[in-house]
């Protein structure tokens, strides 16, 4: 069949008059900003960086495939933005830019969207000459200059970069003072400023909530000029941690030990919710008396299911599927209800994290590394949003075969501990 010149000469004005017509099977989308995003609970949030192997090398990086299965997932459970944690050590994250950008080729209705990090170390990381006082410039100006690239190839999913994890909190191993942090920040913004980056980009840094302000010992110029800086908080708060490090926080108390274990359960998130909740509030008072007012969000929470250690029968005994359920869900309502955007780590176990298999760091997942779906999200399975979804080809199914009386039966009373330094 001929079509008339008439014809294609009206959809092309048409198309030009519209904004454009869509091609390979993709249909026209808004354009989404950071500002939408955050504190959207239509956006839900995770950190991904879905490592499937004991260790990271450019070598073991997913495939595409591999994660374009994992996206296909994580899509299924509501989840519209995650965070990612470095740009240029490994393929990962190019990969897994790359697998959102052939799935919403795909599929016009799939959407998903990247809090980008760029990891930030010290003069001497992992070694006995560490320099706190410097950055490793080298190592941090490749890590900006491939955020920026990385954001400049994949502008419509790229929407927040983060310069730094945990990169000041002084009890990680590569952390540094507020004011080199800030140095990469401006960086960020000169690109944002000169047009190299979008103009609704986000920039912002992801740390601990003590390091945010939250405790007087990081309170110092720097930090409150970086706090002016970035566009939002990301804050990062762990109860399971302080269940262990932190002996002001009640993770249990004698007067709930003649209740059924459950309800000692209950109880303790409880506390977790609220010890969180006074953690970003601490931060929020240092900003404010200080006359900054920026969103605060939670770039990292979580709950693990297994321990061999602190976390575990010799320590806390907080690590376990029922209570990471019971937090979960706890903190997406009081997220979602208070505006807030909850980065929840994570979606996957990996492996690499813990020096031993049953190490917490390993277990922080929704999902275990063989795909099978934690008590959390057991009702998603029901509901059937898995359904010809699958991981390292097996179909999602449920942990404990789904037999909660079987996963209560692992669950034991919170113990009072106080750790001592």
């Amino acid at each position: 069949m001929k079509v008339s010149l008439l014809y294609l000469t009206l959809l092309a004005l048409a198309c030009l008059f519209f904004g454009g017509c869509a091609t390979s099977g993709r249909s026209d989308r808004a354009e989404v900003t950071a500002a939408q995003i955050l504190g959207n609970p239509d956006y839900r949030a995770i950190s991904f960086s879905a490592w499937r192997t004991t260790e990271r090398s450019d070598e073991l990086a997913s495939t595409v495939e591999e994660l374009k299965e994992d996206l296909r997932l994580i899509h299924a459970m509501g989840i519209r933005i995650f965070r990612t944690y470095n740009t240029q050590r490994y393929p990962q994250v190019a990969h897994t830019l790359q697998a959102i950008e052939e799935l919403r080729e795909e599929d016009p209705d799939f959407e998903m969207y990247v809090m980008l990090g760029a990891w930030i170390q010290c003069a001497g990381v992992y070694s006995d000459s560490a320099d706190h006082s410097r950055g490793d410039t080298e190592f941090n100006r490749l890590e900006i200059e491939r955020a920026i690239e990385l954001a400049q190839a994949y502008p419509e999913v790229v929407k927040i970069i983060a310069v730094g994890n945990e990169a000041m909190v002084t009890w990680q191993p590569h952390h540094v003072a507020p004011g080199i942090i800030l140095n990469w920040v401006n960086v960020l913004r000169e690109a944002r400023a000169d047009g190299r980056l979008s103009k609704d980009l986000w920039i912002t840094t992801s740390d601990n909530w003590a390091a945010l302000g939250g405790e007087e010992s990081y309170h110092n110029d720097d930090l409150l000029e970086l706090l002016r800086a970035v566009d939002y908080v990301s804050l990062h708060t762990y109860a399971f941690h302080d269940s262990y490090y932190k002996p002001t926080f009640e993770w249990a108390v004698e007067g709930d030990a003649g209740l059924p274990v459950v309800e000692q359960r209950k109880r303790a998130v409880a506390r977790s919710i609220a010890h969180q909740k006074s953690e970003l509030e601490a931060a929020r008072a240092y900003m404010t008396e200080n006359g900054i007012h920026k969103q605060i969000h939670i770039g990292e929470t979580g709950w693990a299911t297994r321990d061999d250690s602190h976390y575990g029968p010799e320590g806390t005994k907080v690590a376990d599927e029922y209570t990471s359920k019971l937090f979960h869900d706890a903190m997406r309502e009081w997220t979602d209800s208070a505006g807030i955007s909850c980065f929840y780590f994570q979606a996957f176990n990996e492996p690499w994290k813990s020096s031993t298999p049953d190490g917490s760091e390993s277990h922080f997942g929704l999902f275990t590394n063989e795909g099978q779906a934690k008590a959390v999200i057991w009702d998603l399975v029901d509901a059937g949003v898995f359904e010809g979804l699958g991981r390292n080809g097996n179909p999602v199914t449920k942990t404990f075969d789904g037999d909660m009386d079987r996963l209560l039966d692992t669950v034991e009373a919170p113990v009072i501990f106080k750790f001592v330094p």
